[in-house]
This record gives C-alpha cells, sequence and structure tokens, in this order.
C-alpha cells in the first residue's frame, strides 16, 4: 500500500478553510509515495509552488504509477473522497485531519449532488 495526495482547492473566499477534494484525475497535484511520513516533504515542496496555506487529500492506495492509476481507484476518490486532510499552517506546521475512523452514516455522503465534497474544518 502506498500513499495518493491531491492538492485541495479552496474555491471559497467566504470560508477559508474550505477545500474541495479533487478527485486524481482533476488535480493540480498529484503525488504517489511510499510511506505517510513522505507526504510531508511533498508538502513542503508544494509550499513553495502553490503557496503557504494549501489544504491537499490523502488516502492508502494500490498503485505503481502515478500517471496510469486504476479506473476504480479515481471513481471511488470521486464519490468517497479521501479520508485523510493536511492543511499547511503559517510557521511550517500541518495540521492532519484523520477520517478513517469516523462511522459512515447512511444516507449522508461527503459529497453534494455535484460531486463537490462537504468537509469543511473549523479555523
Amino acid at each position: 500500500m502506498r500513499w495518493l495526495m491531491s492538492l485541495g482547492e479552496r474555491t471559497r473566499p467566504d470560508a477559508p478553510t474550505y477545500a474541495e477534494d479533487p478527485a486524481p484525475d482533476q488535480a493540480r497535484a498529484l503525488a504517489l509515495v511510499d510511506d505517510f511520513a513522505h507526504l510531508f516533504t511533498v508538502l513542503q515542496e508544494w509550499r513553495q509552488e502553490y503557496g503557504e496555506e494549501l489544504t491537499a487529500w490523502a488516502v492508502q492506495v494500490e498503485a505503481d504509477d502515478v500517471e496510469n492509476l486504476p479506473a476504480e481507484l479515481i471513481e471511488q476518490w470521486e464519490w468517497e473522497g479521501a479520508p485523510v486532510r493536511l492543511d499547511t499552517e503559517r510557521g511550517g506546521y500541518v495540521k492532519v485531519s484523520d477520517y478513517r475512523d469516523v462511522p459512515v452514516r447512511p444516507g449522508i455522503s461527503a459529497r453534494t449532488t455535484t460531486g463537490l465534497p462537504l468537509w469543511t474544518a473549523a479555523p
């Protein structure tokens, strides 16, 4: 198992902690690493490229190449989203929110009817 991470999109100026969770085929940036700790190195590089404060989403996957991800993986991401959120903060800090153990409740989805994710974090 490896970790796949996509760069989130902060699209709502009225809600600065809101970040969309783009599927891998729609993300501006994507990384596939062997160990969770390597995600922090990628985040550091993304900060230099995309700005100091950003959000990324990550999930464990069985994949060998970020360029050729299985269609099932992308479809599952589009439906469920990624369960781990990483928010970079001023001063070089990273806030990790792990939603893997959050119970799934029938009738509640992580996505709107248009496919947009609903996950938000309090400031």
